[in-house]
């Protein structure tokens, strides 16, 4: 079995694991390597093809791809080996990792060892959802990965079952692509997702919202035929006798995430990635970061998580203590139903919301700009219109508006594009696409 010696070894190369791999190179570890299994750099960054990425970090607005792409860049020119296709299958307390890939199963023995694996969803078997097991049921990240990856419909008419961001996102991604959002669901008092994206989303769109609402029942045997909708109570149970039928064929659960912690169980680490200020865990020499550690807001967040654990990873594989510590303060966006009169602005990490008084005086906003947004919010507003469009080689290709479109011009742009294919060339992200009737410029392309 192939031996790989290396004073730093990630696992997992989304965003959080890609600045750990950099920073770690930078500040002094000989040999970095960082262990993927997607076939790809980014993680979950490659499916999100919508914008707002970057504000913190690189000071504007990028999707997922482009996101990826940047950070995989920084660590590849600060050195680090980024290995894809390499699953780990285990890990114990002496930082002895095993993994898998085509060219074989290898044996990985490191210094120091950053766990960046991300989440995963929780799925409808978690939640305990009466009911059969029709087809239709899909998780809101399963959803994005067949709609933006794969170019595959999901179906006609949807319900969403929660409001975090990415139930949302699926929401206006779902419409853009055809599909009907009969409702999004929330058991809570107030949408769990960012304010931004409750109107970028759901009120863009006019998709009804309905908090304290959860789903009671999945009707249908061989495909989804509705689900019952149930008012909620404060422990955000289904209440008897509330029960109202909405018929679809599609149900995507947003419902929460899981840290994917199970394989540090192999390191004696049995209560998941919990840290220390240093993003040490209780063995030494394992450290962790992003959301397997703590879910983030932002992308952003998670990638100043993982600088912090590369450094101090590197430090300790060079016997030195650790000094680096994410910073403590309050970084909370506002989440929920937006204020009265009141936008989230997106034009700098900021995120200031912004009060309108009805007299067209503006507060909230710490520069001009601010008010500008709210101004064009109240009068017409504009967004970044992203899609995925398939090509002929069966490679999905991103692409993004090169200018903010009209609100109400997202759908009618959309509908022109449905159906078509580019052709079967290569893509690289910033290649401006012709003859679409609107300057399109690609982000990115799947691999498979």
């Amino acid at each position: 079995m192939k031996t790989v010696f290396a004073d730093v070894a990630v696992i997992g190369a989304g965003p959080a694991g890609l600045a750990a791999a950099a920073q770690a190179k930078k500040s002094g570890a000989k040999r970095v390597v960082a262990l993927e299994r997607n076939p790809a750099p980014g993680g979950i960054l490659r499916q999100c093809i919508h914008d707002g990425f970057g504000l913190y970090r690189y000071g504007k607005a990028l999707t997922g791809p482009e996101y990826a792409a940047l950070a995989a860049n920084e660590a590849a020119s600060a050195g680090a080996e980024l290995m894809f296709g390499c699953t780990v299958t285990e890990l114990n307390a002496e930082r002895q990792l095993y993994a898998v890939s085509r060219s074989g199963y290898f044996h990985i023995r490191a210094k120091a060892v950053v766990w960046a694996s991300g989440c995963r969803e929780r799925t409808r078997g978690a939640l305990m959802i009466p009911g059969s097991r029709p087809a239709g049921v899909f998780t809101a990240g399963t959803v994005q990965e067949m709609l933006n990856l794969m170019n595959l419909k999901i179906g006609r008419r949807a319900v969403i079952l929660g409001s975090g961001d990415v139930g949302l996102i699926a929401a206006r991604r779902l419409t853009l692509c055809g599909t009907t959002v009969a409702a999004i669901a929330e058991a809570g008092p107030e949408p769990s997702g960012l304010a931004r994206n409750v109107a970028q989303c759901a009120a863009d769109f006019g998709i009804p919202l309905l908090t304290r609402t959860t789903v009671g029942r999945i009707i249908g045997a061989k495909r989804v035929e509705g689900v019952e909708l149930c008012s909620a109570d404060e422990a955000m149970r289904p209440i008897p006798g509330t029960e109202r039928t909405v018929p679809c064929d599609t149900l995507v659960l947003s419902v929460g995430l899981i840290p994917e912690t199970e394989l540090l169980r192999g390191a004696g680490l049995f209560t998941g990635a919990q840290t220390d200020r240093y993003l040490s865990t209780a063995v030494p020499g394992i450290f962790s970061c992003g959301n397997c550690r703590k879910v983030e807001q932002l992308a952003d967040f998670v990638s100043e998580c993982g600088e912090a654990a590369g450094r101090n990873a590197a430090r300790f594989a060079l016997g030195l203590p650790p000094d680096a510590v994410i910073p403590e303060k309050s970084r909370s966006l506002p989440t929920g139903f937006p204020a009265p009169g009141a936008v989230t602005c997106t034009l700098c990490p900021r995120g200031c919301t912004v009060q309108c008084s009805g007299d067209g005086v503006f507060s909230g906003n710490f520069c001009p700009r601010g008010a500008e947004f709210a101004r064009a919010e109240q009068t017409s507003p504009m967004r970044t219109f992203t899609a995925s469009l398939p090509s002929a080689s069966g490679r999905a290709v991103s692409v993004r508006s090169a200018s903010p479109v009209p609100v109400k011009d997202l759908l009618p742009l959309a509908r022109r594009l449905s159906g078509k294919v580019l052709p079967g060339k290569s893509y690289s992200a910033g290649d401006e696409l012709p003859d679409l009737g609107v300057r399109l410029i690609v982000t990115g392309q799947s691999s498979f």
